[in-house]
């Protein structure tokens, strides 16, 4: 099945989070993701000004393999996968120092963090979702005891590479997760709390807050002590800090990342569908000079006349043969096409394709979906709106992503972040002026927001299954407001 979800990711850029979740028992997945865009007419994007190279410049893509899934309670248990895979890896370090040995700690080290990081997330959303915290008083308690329990077995494994054996640049990649986790359980912590805070007060409500503050408050000692970052009033130690974190981030989750190698897609096809219309084109050439020749002869002006009309005319049924080989191929083949590896080992295809389309070709589903979310009768022909259409389809080997870790893999996440920077700069102002009269009939000048949407339709099939999701972005000039599904 494919999941989806939507955010604003800046002001200028929105993110669309893609998992694509292998069957099980199955030898090889296939995913397909259409997506129309409908964009205002007054924006000034178009098939003319607006081509695929600018479209792949404003999408950035990241692929990566889903994190496997733990309970933050399970991770805590003694005998858990991730632990004991992770002390496993730091005791044959320490006793042979292979770089394959260095190699597999590291990956196990990286793997734990990043597993903690997507459970302790899990975990902290389940509890707000919960409506009344303070109600739910043994969420948090199994909350913060499971956290406290998987750092302090984590941390406790530290003695085992801390020998003069074992280089400091090994042991730095230990206190780098550390220092990770630590900001992550924070981060996370503080995030419920926030909400307490603006929810009404309970019973329940106190007790939860105290033993939420009091694990932010250990890990923050914790991290003093440590020489890890915190938060001061220094602005400029605050943004190297951010910074660092970033850094951690992306060491921590390097692991699951896949690079892509991107090509263009029906290379030798388009040429020979190419080579065909040249073809047919000198065909012509030829024919109209052969049968002129005939009928009047070698060097006469007849035969001049015509073998100029005749090369002009073989130019231009060249292009139209290109463009209508262009068009044929454009449906059957995509722009690009990238292979999924991990490590040197081959787990799938990624395929995209981008063009205008006329409003006439779409689905009838896609324009029932349009239709029903506008504001006003024929709202899209009102705006004359322009069509994008983008395709994507992914095919991923079941039996070589499952093989090729000692976690279990479910499938794999693609974060499409698609910036809309050049979307807004035939917009208005963001504010427009409007003039009314208060209650004592003065007039008065209210600025509100001038507001253009853009709606974003994705067809998401895998098998038999297919799914249609409506997404709208409203943004100024100034950016992003908000993306909501209808």
């Amino acid at each position: 099945m494919i999941s989806i979800q939507a955010k604003k990711h800046d002001n200028y850029s929105v993110e669309f989070k893609f998992g694509f979740n292998c069957s099980e028992g199955r030898k090889c997945d296939d995913f397909s993701v259409n997506a129309w865009i409908f964009v205002p007419n007054s924006l000034g994007v178009n098939a003319e000004n607006y081509g695929k190279n600018q479209f792949y410049r404003d999408v950035k893509s990241n692929v990566r393999l889903i994190t496997p899934v733990y309970l933050l309670s399970e991770i805590a248990q003694e005998d858990s996968l991730p632990l004991v895979s992770l002390r496993n890896a730091m005791e044959t370090l320490l006793r042979s120092g292979a770089q394959a040995d260095v190699d597999s700690y590291e990956y196990h080290l990286k793997m734990f963090a990043a597993i903690f990081k997507s459970s302790i997330r899990n975990q902290s959303q389940h509890i707000r979702g919960a409506g009344n915290i303070g109600s739910d008083r043994y969420l948090v308690d199994d909350y913060v005891e499971s956290a406290d329990a998987v750092l302090r077995r984590f941390r406790s494994m530290y003695r085992i590479i801390d020998v003069p054996t074992v280089p400091d640049r090994i042991r730095a990649y230990f206190r780098m997760c550390d220092e990770f986790m630590s900001h992550v359980v924070t981060i996370q912590t503080i995030r419920i709390v926030k909400q307490i805070d603006s929810a009404p007060a309970d019973s329940g409500s106190p007790h939860v807050r105290e033993r939420l503050a009091s694990l932010i408050f250990r890990e923050q000692e914790y991290k003093d002590c440590r020489g890890y970052g915190i938060l001061t009033d220094d602005n400029v130690h605050n943004r190297r800090l951010v910074y660092h974190r970033g850094m951690l981030k992306k060491f921590i989750e390097s692991e699951l990342y896949i690079r892509l190698d991107k090509k263009k897609d029906g290379v030798a096809v388009q040429q020979i569908y190419y080579s065909i219309a040249a073809g047919i084109a000198m065909i012509f050439a030829t024919a109209v000079a052969w049968v002129t020749q005939t009928r009047f002869g070698n060097i006469t002006w007849p035969l001049f006349v015509a073998l100029v009309i005749s090369y002009m005319l073989k130019d231009r049924i060249k292009e139209l043969m290109r463009y209508y080989f262009a068009h044929k191929l454009g449906n059957k083949y995509y722009d690009n096409k990238a292979t999924i590896t991990i490590g040197r080992k081959l787990v799938g295809e990624i395929k995209e394709g981008f063009d205008f389309i006329s409003s006439d070709k779409l689905p009838a589903e896609v324009r029932g979906l349009r239709d029903s979310a506008a504001g006003i009768d024929e709202e899209a022909n009102i705006l004359e709106e322009k069509v994008m259409l983008y395709r994507k389809r992914l095919s991923i080997d079941d039996e070589a992503l499952s093989s090729n870790d000692d976690y279990p893999m479910r499938g794999i996440n693609e974060i499409m972040r698609l910036h809309l920077t050049r979307f807004s700069l035939k917009m208005d102002n963001p504010e427009v002026p409007i003039d009314t009269l208060d209650p004592d009939g003065n007039i008065r000048t209210v600025l509100v927001d001038k507001v253009y949407y853009i709606n974003v339709i994705f067809n998401l099939k895998h098998d038999s299954e297919t799914e249609f999701r409506h997404f709208k972005i409203a943004m100024t000039r100034d950016g992003v407001l908000s993306v909501d599904e209808l």
